[in-house]
């Protein structure tokens, strides 16, 4: 059965107008202002007048399998469940182990990735964790990326942070070089998902690790760029020759702490960072912790998906940032930036991975590989052991 998406208001992300979009498979085959099929086909046709359809969002930093676990062994964040990723309208995510790299393992992100793909979504991983030595499946990041097919890069790794293991430049120089070899040999994209703590002056060691090696600030992609004022003070100068990736879910919890993602957005526009450099991540399922000055355990919660589908829109409604622009940020910069190749953009021969959004932009209809899963704002498809 081939799906007809009838007067469809194309934000691709560009906005591209009103067309008809047909898929077949898990691809898109054809746009164009007005698609008229041969009778008989066997083709199921979905009229969304008034409507604004987008790409699937991309989520580049989820905790699918778990996380947490700092304030002990009752604070272990349970395994991402499939309805979570549609009513943000994520279609894509990309697994990582985070602080525990001790309890947990790769191979179960691995296989809950595995999983979500078989439930009609896409997923990816990263191979590693906080710690350097960093765990990995096959004994090397580079074997990682280069042989197993969802592992696309490195993370996340802990900088400037008192959780971290204090990697020396030697080390942090290897990791990065191993994660860009093995993704030549895999065709992926071999980037290295960064943890950023709350250690002052917190980019150094990555300027350190290119000035010291043949490595761009482009082999890097440094997360929780928002979680104070002075770590996003430099992000402004950092993101203008690297990737700058905010954190949607903390900042509810930390309003006091954290820039708030869409203001974020706008702020690092007007700063000059290429909008190309700009991207959100949920850390969704990630434990949320913060600690006094002594290191004590003071709060802890958790992140959801939502969280970036709803600073997305802040982002347009309140900061006035044009949706085409804003989009980016959750698309095809994070597309381009981990090579995911037929993700992030809405044109004849990509992933048909679809929101339709109304004018509220409330979620109606969602699209991933082809597959409505979401439809009427009912969900056709939940995980396998959600009601």
């Amino acid at each position: 059965m081939m799906l007809l998406i009838k007067n469809a208001e194309i934000f691709a992300p560009a906005n591209l107008g009103r067309r008809d979009i047909l898929i077949a498979g898990n691809t898109i085959v054809a746009m164009e202002k007005q698609l008229t099929l041969p009778p008989g086909l066997p083709v199921e046709v979905l009229d969304v007048r008034g409507m604004r359809v987008i790409p699937g969002l991309i989520d580049s930093h989820i905790h699918i399998a778990g996380a947490g676990g700092e304030g002990g062994p009752a604070s272990r964040t349970p395994e991402m469940p499939l309805s979570m990723m549609l009513e943000a309208g994520v279609t894509t995510v990309v697994g990582c182990l985070g602080t525990d790299g001790m309890t947990r393992n790769l191979e179960s992100v691995l296989m809950k990735a595995k999983g979500l793909k078989q439930e009609g979504v896409s997923a990816y991983m990263y191979t590693g964790a906080y710690q350097i030595p960093t765990p990995t499946i096959l004994g090397d990041v580079g074997k990682d990326i280069a042989m197993i097919e969802e592992v696309i890069g490195t993370g996340e790794i802990a900088l400037s942070d008192h959780r971290s293991s204090c990697p020396t430049l030697t080390e942090l120089i290897r990791l990065a070089t191993h994660s860009r070899v093995g993704a030549m040999l895999g065709g992926k994209s071999g980037i290295v998902n960064i943890h950023m703590g709350d250690a002052e002056n917190p980019f150094q060691p990555l300027y350190d690790a290119v000035e010291m090696s043949e490595l761009k600030l482009t082999q890097f992609l440094p997360t929780h760029c928002n979680r104070n004022d002075y770590i996003f003070e430099d992000a402004k100068t950092y993101g203008k020759q690297g990737y700058v990736d905010l954190t949607t879910s903390a900042y509810p919890f930390f309003p006091d702490e954290e820039i708030k993602p869409s203001t974020g957005i706008a702020e690092l526009l007007r700063a000059g960072v290429p909008e190309e450099h700009i991207t959100l991540s949920s850390d969704g399922c990630g434990s949320l912790p913060q600690f006094d000055e002594q290191g004590k355990l003071v709060k802890l919660e958790t992140g959801t998906l939502k969280s970036m589908f709803d600073e997305l829109n802040d982002a347009v409604t309140k900061e006035d940032i044009p949706l085409e622009t804003a989009l980016k940020t959750v698309t095809s910069n994070v597309a381009a930036i981990l090579k995911l190749e037929k993700k992030g953009r809405i044109a004849t021969g990509m992933d048909a991975d679809l929101v339709i959004v109304d004018d509220a932009f409330n979620i109606i209809h969602l699209c991933a590989m082809g597959k409505l899963l979401v439809k009427n704002g009912k969900t056709l498809r939940h995980g396998s052991y959600e009601s």
